[in-house]
């Protein structure tokens, strides 16, 4: 009998096999050379979730903005300085001033792609530049000495139920930004206007709109990332979004996400950030050198990248 896979579908399918293959690698590796095999410990697994967390919010809202056949490239920074500006401002007020960077940040990355009509690429890595460089500028080009607000260290640390509290704020985002693109018009609005922005814009779709909340969308999930990396480093930093921007990028793209607009769904964006969490706990449990890692990183996304632009010409 033969199981007939949606070309929807079918990315999500194959991102799964590679974090099964990926689990039983490691479970063999660990079991051959220590006797265990922590992958299959729940409490494991959690921690990794914990700590994929970050990852996952940066790349809920990278979706956002790619599904219009744009990029975000001022998350890094973004990340950053709403963590940053945060711990500097303290107390009950630092949770609403990251957002608030957030939301600024993502205003006018909207506004200088939809209503400038500058390319995505170029304008947020700019934002991203004039960023970094105002961080400098607030911390002296030293580290910052604030540390994380009790909150901060309460939603990125704590547990409820034995479950950490930083997977249960992943899950929300997930939740919040899956009924906005499969429920409300904004979401339709988007995946019409990713399609063929003139199209929409012809139909009636606000697309200036559709492109700004986009965008302010990916801004606030990465300022809430930085103040759940800030809560779980116990302090902000200077680069600590540095490390979110590619993995965001390619969770999205292995999940089945079209790169140029159009397609995609949620769910194949969270199987991508469970393989690429997943792949570098593997690969940092074997040890390797951090060039063996990139190698075997980048190669993985190739050949899952491969595999899926194959059966798309196939399927067309």
């Amino acid at each position: 009998m033969r199981i007939s896979i949606s070309a929807e579908n079918r990315p999500i399918v194959i991102a799964s096999l590679f974090i099964v293959v990926i689990l039983l690698a490691g479970t063999v590796y660990t079991l051959s050379t220590t006797g265990t095999a922590p992958l299959l410990s729940p409490k494991y697994l959690l921690q990794l979730l914990q700590t994929g967390s970050f990852l996952g919010i940066c790349a809920a809202g990278m979706m956002m903005v790619i599904l219009l056949g744009h990029i975000d490239l001022s998350i890094p920074w973004t990340l950053t300085a709403a963590a940053m500006t945060a711990t500097a401002v303290g107390g009950d007020m630092a949770l609403p001033t990251a957002l608030a960077v957030g939301l600024a940040v993502g205003l006018l990355n909207g506004f200088g792609v939809a209503y400038l009509r500058i390319p995505s690429m170029i304008f947020t890595l700019g934002v991203d530049t004039v960023l970094r460089g105002l961080m400098v500028a607030q911390t002296g080009g030293f580290a910052p000495q604030d540390s994380a607000t009790p909150l901060m260290l309460f939603l990125a640390k704590d547990r409820l139920l034995g479950i950490p509290v930083a997977i249960f704020v992943w899950a929300a985002v997930s939740i919040v930004i899956a009924l906005i693109l499969t429920r409300t018009g904004f979401g339709r609005s988007i995946y019409a206007t990713g399609s063929r922005e003139g199209a929409a814009f012809l139909s009636g779709i606000r697309t200036r709109f559709v492109i700004v909340g986009a965008f302010v969308m990916s801004s606030l999930c990465a300022s809430l990332a930085g103040v759940l990396l800030t809560g779980y480093s116990a302090k902000a930093y200077q680069g600590m979004g540095n490390a979110f921007l590619l993995p965001a990028i390619a969770a999205v793209v292995l999940g089945g996400t079209h790169i140029l607009g159009g397609r995609g769904r949620y769910s194949g964006t969270l199987v991508g950030v469970i393989l690429i969490v997943l792949l570098n706990s593997v690969l940092s449990i074997m040890q390797m050198p951090e060039a063996g890692r990139q190698i075997i990183y980048g190669a993985v996304i190739i050949g899952m990248l491969l595999v899926y632009g194959r059966n798309q010409r196939v399927t067309s």
